[in-house]
């Protein structure tokens, strides 16, 4: 395995010294190590993957410095525009360092939103014309791999990619960790939240511990659940999700669950929740100020405005609240005329050691959702 501090040493060495993406779950301790050692100037969490192959780009243009843009593989899609109309050789040739996650890695058991993911991710990157190296987690395998991609970048000025399988970097936990002491845990949230329903209403959660928590949560109240849709995998697509189905069904409230991450990736779509003006739509997001369930690593969320921003977007109403009394209130004081609404609830970090995962396909979560919204 790779230490990860070797691994940063390597980049160091090749001048390889900018650093930016959106954490993954089988980088977390190579990002972990990044977070702690890299000067604040020189390691952005970006919002998207993106933005973070554009902003690697404009540095790269600044210094002439070979940057590194980390991410799961199922941020690829994020990514492709501006790889194939930026930095792509026949367009303005910019060199970059790709690390990207191999979740879905065939052979390696995952989760049904990376199987596919990861069966075409080796492909996707031929398609591109991005080269790539599998990353051996021999420590004198793989600092041989980082010289050799790096020449190579310097000589094609194009991006180089490299695919990192589950277990190559050695553990290695993040030290410069937020500790916001709210009163609310994001499971607490979302019970609040749930035994407020009367059963008519349907939720979308965002992707990781949220659906999770959901699922949990339903299975100890004995609640069927067929009133949730989990949205497992597009990260930042869950609201749209939930506006889609509050056009369509007037007369059925809809309920999003999000996360100040997935808000964040694809901030845009507030302004769209906001024109469509739904009254049966109600916006809940969650923040622990943190990209939780990949490893801990910070959002901005803690230094938004969230309620300010719905609001200009054209939300009927938004509140921020941090405390069981608060959510409690701030639930019951939701009417038709105050949607589309959106409430920011702001928890402490962490989750159940024993937390499970939903034991419904996805498929057959939306069979059932969808017979529930028939009815």
């Amino acid at each position: 395995m790779i230490r990860p501090e070797n691994f940063y040493k390597w980049l160091i060495g090749n001048q390889v010294d900018f650093f930016c993406g959106v954490p993954d779950s089988l980088l977390k301790d190579i990002c972990a190590y990044i977070t702690d050692n890299a000067p604040a100037n020189k390691h952005v969490i970006t919002a998207n993957e993106g933005n973070a192959i554009a902003l690697a780009a404009g540095y790269q243009m600044a210094t002439g410095n070979i940057p590194l843009v980390y991410m799961q593989n199922s941020g690829i899609g994020n990514a492709v525009n501006p790889l194939l109309s930026l930095t792509d050789k026949q367009v303005y040739c910019i060199p970059i360092l790709l690390m990207i996650g191999w979740r879905g890695e065939p052979g390696i058991n995952d989760e049904p939103q990376h199987v596919t993911q990861g069966e075409v991710m080796l492909d996707l990157l031929k398609a591109m014309h991005i080269p790539f190296l599998i990353l051996s987690e021999d420590e004198n395998e793989a600092s041989l791999q980082v010289n050799n991609a790096l020449s190579e970048i310097k000589s094609t000025n194009h991006p180089f990619a490299f695919v990192v399988r589950k277990g190559v970097f050695n553990a290695y936990k993040i030290k410069n960790i937020q500790k916001i002491p709210y009163e609310l845990s994001r499971e607490d949230a979302i019970k609040h939240v749930v035994n407020k329903l009367d059963g008519s209403e349907v939720i979308v959660s965002t992707t990781g511990k949220t659906s999770r928590e959901l699922f949990e949560c339903r299975e100890e109240l004995n609640h069927p659940h067929f009133s949730d849709f989990l949205t497992v995998g597009c990260m930042g697509h869950a609201n749209q999700i939930a506006l889609g189905i509050a056009l369509t069904k007037p007369d059925k409230k809809v309920i999003c669950i999000d996360g100040d991450g997935a808000l964040i990736m694809h901030m845009g779509s507030l302004a769209i929740n906001g024109k469509m003006a739904p009254n049966n739509y109600i916006h809940i997001v969650i923040n622990n100020g943190a990209h939780e369930s990949v490893g801990g690593q910070p959002t901005v969320g803690f230094d938004l405005d969230i309620t300010a921003l719905a609001l200009a977007c054209n939300y009927k109403t938004a509140l921020s609240v941090s405390t069981s009394n608060e959510l409690d209130n701030a639930l019951d004081s939701i009417h038709a005329e105050s949607c589309p609404t959106l409430i920011e609830v702001k928890v402490r970090m962490g989750s159940r050691d024993n937390l499970g995962r939903p034991t419904i396909k996805p498929i057959d979560n939306k069979k059932d959702f969808m017979k529930n919204l028939k009815s």
